[in-house]
């Protein structure tokens, strides 16, 4: 595993308000043996299984169950030197890395401790599909009522896909306070590998609070951040850490990088050394070389890196480069790690990789080493992506209609009551018939591109490009990248293809923290009918009678789209 000169977890501590939770029965946040036949010279070996087994039809039975126990708390943090309120998981800020090998079961145990915010919360799985377990997916106002202070709620979900991933608070701004961490389900790879570094956890940073900002966003537009965070840690001004990491040389490495910023586009690169990419988001694909890497919010990649510089120099500068196209940070050439060859680690006299500044997606590159073909579909839901001023407040649209769903009353829960009629602005689009394939076209005049992601599916991209969309544009069916979260190009539009194979409520949405809590979101009921079939309605009825009674008793009150 990295571990810096000041871990995220030595950085709450020194903060004298975070602490580890104090109920955690032996847990484990370390990964087993490798599943035999997987070493460093037969990554593509798993078990029985090969990176040739369509994790869509054919998962493992391993018989395990991977049991966490997690706590959310308020905390004082200082990651860069400068100290604000947060909120930190099991004591940390980002949260323990969850393991998990292909095939298991995984079951998270998640306390809310928030007592001083007095905060609901709920933990989303971003990418997991929760294929027939929709009520485990996590979003407040959609699968779940929030969790109240001084509750807890189980989830527990299948690791059908293997690769890297991340979980996160889905209520409000929750997320960019602290509550997130990373998720590896350990599993073939597509190119060979020495070791495995584990996660880089990407994030901007702001010395005011992600609540504090809302106000300034919802009037303003998006704040500009104060900094970035590489796996919880960076400097600012003469204080705080950077994040380090060793190489030996000869070695090859494979690093798992994950964006979980709340409006920032990252490049990353690594000066002087050439990434292999092997996979994006929990999609396997056909490796291929680059020395600069666009990821957006919500994204992943797992890279590998040889260490093969030792003869150019000792230490190395790790980069997460803001692009000011589409990301305002105040230390866009300041988010920076080191990669040291020696014992000596010292300040990087390296040079960075030419780049052009944009925010561009990798998709001209994602060739999904499991092939398939997309299906035929009768016709193409077009939504476009519009922003209106509501009582002199921005509001992201879609089709006209800014999302709004109630905390107390999660559509999941509509649907158990038998409610077939929503609200406009619950934004529904209903899929009743299983296995069609379904397209949907989102738009945009606007200068400004989003990274949209999908819950229960991986889609495929059909289309993607800056002008506008129309029939006379040729769309990408024979094995077209696959992945939970793509980029609406500004001024563009974004094509998408999934097929109705998991029942469930799912949520569909830009990933920018502020975007979201403006409406910028619609979310599908799939096959409605069988959906009461395979959901717990007396542990939702519960949930949300608990709630009810806690926000009856306080003056939390929910001041954004819900989701």
């Amino acid at each position: 595993m990295f571990a810096s000169k000041l871990s995220a977890i030595a950085l709450a501590f020194l903060c004298g308000t975070a602490a580890a939770s104090p109920f955690q029965p032996s847990v484990n946040l370390f990964p087993r043996a490798a599943c035999s036949g997987n070493t460093a010279t037969t990554r593509s070996e798993w078990c029985d299984y090969s990176i040739d087994t369509d994790y869509m039809t054919e998962v493992p039975d391993t018989g395990v169950t991977r049991e966490y126990w997690i706590e959310l708390t308020d905390v004082t943090v200082s990651p860069d030197g400068v100290s604000r309120a947060g909120m930190a998981i099991n004591g940390s800020i980002p949260g323990p890395t969850l393991f998990a090998d292909w095939g298991d079961t995984v079951t998270v145990h998640v306390t809310n401790s928030l007592t001083t915010s007095g905060n609901g919360t709920s933990i989303h799985w971003h990418g997991i599909r929760q294929n027939y377990t929709n009520e485990q997916d996590g979003v407040v106002s959609i699968t779940q009522c929030p969790t109240s202070p001084g509750d807890s709620m189980t989830y527990t979900w299948r690791a059908t896909q293997y690769g890297s991933t991340w979980y996160h608070s889905h209520i409000g701004l929750q997320a960019w306070m602290g509550v997130a961490g990373t998720i590896i389900i350990n599993g073939p790879a597509t190119a060979n590998y020495d070791e495995d570094l584990g996660t880089v956890f990407l994030s901007d940073w702001s010395h005011s609070t992600a609540d504090e900002l809302w106000i300034s966003a919802e009037t303003n537009g998006p704040p500009t951040m104060d900094n970035g965070l590489i796996n919880g840690t960076n400097v600012f001004d003469d204080g705080g850490e950077r994040f380090q990491v060793s190489f030996t040389s000869g070695t090859s490495y494979r690093i798992r990088l994950v964006n979980g910023a709340i409006d920032t586009h990252f490049k990353f690169s690594i000066d002087n050394h050439t990434m292999t990419v092997i996979s994006s988001d929990l999609v396997p694909l056909q490796p291929y070389n680059t020395t600069v890497l666009n990821i957006g919010m919500g994204q992943r990649y797992d890279i590998i890196v040889t260490a093969d510089q030792a003869d150019v120099a000792d230490n190395f500068w790790m980069r997460a480069i803001p692009q000011s196209a589409c990301s305002d940070n105040d230390s866009e050439d300041n988010i920076r790690g080191i990669v040291s060859y020696t014992d000596t680690v010292s300040t990087p006299e390296t040079t960075g990789w030419d780049y052009t500044d944009s925010c561009d997606d990798e998709t001209s590159n994602l060739v999904p080493y499991v092939s398939k073909t997309v299906g035929s579909s009768l016709s193409t839901t077009a939504e476009t992506a519009g922003i209106a001023v509501v009582d002199g407040l921005f509001k992201w649209t879609l089709n006209s209609t800014s999302m709004l769903v109630d905390w107390a009353d999660p559509t999941l829960m509509q649907v158990m009551n038998e409610i077939t009629e929503f609200e406009t602005d619950d934004s529904v689009i209903q899929l009743p018939n299983a296995n069609e394939w379904v397209y949907i076209a989102i738009m945009t005049e606007l200068a400004v591109p989003h990274p949209i992601h999908l819950h229960g599916h991986d889609f495929s991209i059909l289309a993607q490009g800056t002008g506008t969309y129309d029939s006379s544009v040729t769309l990408n069916l024979d094995n077209p990248p696959r992945r939970d979260v793509a980029m609406l190009p500004a001024s563009g539009y974004l094509v998408l293809g999934f097929e109705t194979d998991n029942p469930g409520v799912w949520l569909m949405h830009c990933h920018i923290g502020w975007h979201t809590g403006q409406g910028f979101g619609l979310q599908f009921i799939e096959r409605y009918t069988e959906i009461a079939a395979i959901t717990d309605s007396d542990a939702l009825s519960d949930s949300c009678s608990a709630w009810g009674t806690y926000q009856a008793t306080t003056t939390v009150g929910q001041e954004d789209s819900g989701i």
